[in-house]
């Protein structure tokens, strides 16, 4: 039931308001939380079920802002027909469970994500070592353990539909995640990437505070398979979007957009972390969450070395044996 008390009075109060919300294309409003970007995504003025939520933020606090802009743009007793997650990394699921106990409404997610949102495993850990920045060294603090949403999770129509908007597509991009999906609508080719690719340098402290829009790769340190990575990129610049509205970053519209994520792609391989934890060899998982992580480098280097030194031991033991006695 719909309940307009659960998140407390304060949470429609604040400073984020018309002044910092954005409306990136027809329909498509941009609600920045910290370091993260939220999206909803139907008409000015919708009623309930005519307009959904995409990610839910980097922490409890999230839900302040995005209720306040909903509210703002739909009216105080508007709720979305659902929220619709692009993946459930931390920084994307900070208020959901808030967001959907408010408005009682289901949560949409891929079916490779649903294991990370129903409790029943843990995300790969983060590599500190890649991408370098401060963000990159402090990945290793960041959450990786799965939350469970139950009963609002719902997995996503098969046949790529986003409830209540026919306008627009999901399309699966993995790589980041293994249930990663994008939004696209096909009429005004306005992308909403997600992490497949951001329009900041997410692993620089800096390049965070200063938000100059370019086009980077996913964020590095919890990016676990880079092939399925690179494939995804490849398929979005296919799409030629006018707008991409990613995750992180700021909204970038037209050719200069296409230019940077054309070379992205078509350098992907260059700047694919080579000494990290997930190249070659990704982390694996199926629709019951991961079943294989590779160890950090430190401990395949480890392994190494004992390897080496049990062959040689073996070597000399077997010399030894094997020498004719005077």
């Amino acid at each position: 039931m719909y309940n307009p008390i659960s998140p407390g009075p304060e949470a429609l109060t604040g400073p984020i308001g018309s002044r910092q919300i954005q409306e990136v294309a027809p329909d498509v409003v941009r609600v920045p939380t910290i370091m993260v970007n939220t999206y909803l995504l139907g008409p000015s003025g919708a009623r309930s079920g005519e307009w959904i939520l995409v990610d839910a933020g980097l922490g409890k606090n999230a839900a302040g802002p995005i209720l306040r802009a909903a509210h703002e743009r739909f009216g105080a007793h508007s709720r979305p027909a659902a929220i619709l997650l692009t993946h459930g990394h931390f920084d994307h699921i900070g208020a959901l469970r808030t967001l959907a106990d408010y408005w009682d409404v289901p949560i949409y997610a891929h079916p490779l994500e649903l294991p990370y949102l129903t409790g029943q495993t843990a995300y790969p850990p983060a590599d500190p070592r890649v991408g370098g920045g401060l963000m990159a060294r402090l990945s290793w603090l960041y959450p990786h353990r799965p939350i469970d949403v139950r009963p609002h999770i719902r997995p996503l129509p098969a046949d790529g539909r986003v409830p209540a908007l026919p306008d627009w597509q999901w399309i699966h991009t993995p790589g980041h995640t293994p249930g990663h999906i994008s939004l696209f609508r096909r009429r005004d080719r306005v992308l909403i990437a997600g992490d497949a690719f951001v329009t900041v340098r997410q692993e620089s402290g800096r390049a965070v505070l200063m938000q100059s829009p370019e086009v980077h790769r996913p964020p590095a340190y919890f990016t676990s398979d880079w092939q399925l990575a690179r494939n995804s990129v490849l398929r979005l610049a296919d799409l030629e979007p006018e707008v991409a509205a990613t995750g992180h970053g700021i909204p970038m519209v037209g050719e200069h957009l296409r230019n940077q994520l054309d070379q992205l792609a078509a350098h992907f391989e260059e700047i694919v972390p080579h000494q990290g934890r997930y190249f070659p060899v990704p982390a694996r998982a199926d629709e019951h969450g991961v079943y294989f992580v590779p160890p950090r480098p430190s401990a395949r280097k480890t392994w190494f070395t004992l390897g080496l030194l049990a062959a040689a031991t073996a070597a000399l033991i077997w010399t030894r044996r094997t020498r004719p006695h005077a």
